[in-house]
């Protein structure tokens, strides 16, 4: 269980996001609340408050940045895309979740024999939805988006695009620290900081050394985290001038040797495929590998469906490089089938939230599956709609960056902007094996859909970037130092 620290962690981040507002640029304050918050605080501890969602960090940080735009900065957040594509996935994304409730409100009978004398049944329920999850199920949602309008906002510029690679390369370098500790010690951290341990510490083990976690929900978040990290560094390396670029060259080869030290194969392949990529092509070359691995994303489902996945040929391939790697794999594409057949029971909808979209047993209500991928949680929880809700409002800006870049010449785009959507994309990669979907993700689609709007409506009034604070509205705070912001 969580300690009293966990809790008072998660009351005093509005206090830190306040302070990040006073202090920072508009920009650097909204990175830095919702990143910092995904890295310090407390995984799985949450306040459950009555009628509405439970609170956790990543929506405590959302709302707290919320509300910080809105009434430190002054600055209005527009809820409304000024494409239609994405005006609809939004649309579908609220009420396709109205339309999961409704169609779930049957509870879920269970029963159980008990070996007494005299045998006894006994019946349990997983309860079915009704208008309270409504008022529960609408709220979350809002908070899931928030990062997302928050990125649509104020980071669509190319200076708002630089402002997210530094804040994962500089966060990758500071959590680079008690990651690597814990490769030495085991992942102990939380436990002495926070007083439990969040996952299966057996799978922080790997041969004969250790996964980091430090705060995060699993060592793959970690893992997954560092890779993008090393891309960033790699970034802004090639973007550099002088002692510059020998500074970020030396910190991308220091992360690359820490995602090897985090022992995830997936990530390990995405930073080893993806880094010589982003400093070897060119920008129209990265948003078209971006668009080709988001479309495999979004059809995963349906190539899965259709037997186009080749998933024996590449447990065979795993198996090759590591039993241990291809067993892991193997009970993710069994657990996979079985929630595909639970899911197929209620295919539009899905089965809603309690836990109605695991593969229970039916003499006992015992938990038969676990889930992995984002993608089949989505699709077992809201079903296909939800499924294409959520997977288009993340694919969608790179899709329509893919667009806009036709008839642009490669010095118009944004190198920063190619990065990013390569980062959005990778991430999109990731979520088919695991729930690594965080609020940073969702500020990164915001603010490629943001950039994109730019392009489309030069005219279109945005973000001053040379402003050393909120743009036309007022200046609060002291003024950062010279010296860091001409390191950075």
């Amino acid at each position: 269980m969580p300690n009293s620290l966990a809790y008072l962690m998660l009351m005093l981040w509005p206090v830190v996001t306040l302070l990040l507002f006073l202090r920072l640029t508009l920009e650097r304050a909204l990175i830095w609340s919702l990143l910092g918050g995904y890295l310090l605080l407390p995984p799985v501890a949450e306040f459950d408050p009555p009628l509405f969602p439970s609170m956790n960090k990543h929506s405590i940080a959302s709302v707290s940045a919320f509300l910080a735009c809105l009434f430190v900065a002054r600055r209005p957040v527009a809820l409304w895309s000024r494409s239609w594509l994405v005006r609809l996935l939004l649309i579908t994304f609220l009420l396709g979740a109205v339309a999961t409730v409704l169609t779930n409100g049957d509870p879920l009978l269970f029963h159980a024999i008990e070996n007494t004398e005299p045998i006894r049944i006994v019946r349990f329920a997983l309860p079915g939805m009704g208008l309270r999850d409504l008022l529960s199920v609408l709220i979350a949602q809002l908070i899931v988006l928030l990062p997302f309008f928050l990125g649509r906002a104020f980071l669509g510029t190319d200076r708002g695009m630089r402002e997210l690679l530094l804040g994962l390369a500089i966060g990758g370098l500071i959590y680079s620290v008690p990651a690597l500790l814990e490769t030495v010690i085991s992942p102990v951290l939380n436990i002495w900081i926070y007083g439990f341990f969040q996952h299966d510490f057996a799978q922080m083990i790997r041969g004969d050394g250790y996964r980091p976690i430090v705060f995060l929900q699993h060592g793959l978040w970690v893992a997954l985290f560092m890779a993008t990290a090393l891309i960033s560094a790699a970034a802004l390396a090639r973007r550099a001038t002088d002692k510059a670029r020998s500074a970020w060259a030396m910190a991308a080869v220091f992360l690359g040797l820490v995602v090897l030290a985090c022992k995830s194969l997936a990530s390990i392949v995405l930073g080893a495929v993806l880094t010589p990529f982003v400093l070897l092509f060119g920008n129209k070359a990265k948003i078209r590998l971006a668009v080709l691995i988001a479309v495999l994303a979004v059809t995963y489902p349906m190539l899965r469906n259709n037997g186009l996945i080749p998933m024996d040929r590449i447990i065979e391939q795993s198996a090759a490089i590591s039993e241990e790697r291809a067993q892991s794999l193997y009970f993710r594409v069994e657990n996979e089938e079985l929630l595909l057949d639970r899911a197929h029971e209620k295919p539009w909808f899905g089965w809603g939230s309690w836990g109605r979209n695991l593969v229970m047993d039916p003499g006992g209500g015992g938990i038969l599956t676990v889930p992995d991928g984002n993608w089949i949680i989505v699709f077992g929880t809201f079903g296909w709609v939800g499924y294409i809700a959520q997977m288009g409002l993340l694919a969608a800006p790179i899709l329509l960056l893919g667009r806009q870049m036709q008839g642009m010449r490669e010095g118009e785009i944004s190198p920063h902007a190619a990065t990013v959507v390569i980062i959005l994309a990778a991430t999109l990669a990731d979520m088919l094996l695991n729930d690594t979907l965080i609020n940073y993700t969702w500020l990164c689609a915001g603010a490629v859909l943001g950039h994109v709007e730019r392009l489309r409506n030069p005219d279109l009034q945005m973000h001053r970037a040379g402003h050393p604070r909120f743009g036309d509205g007022p200046i609060i705070g002291a003024q950062p130092k010279r010296n860091l912001r001409s390191l950075l």
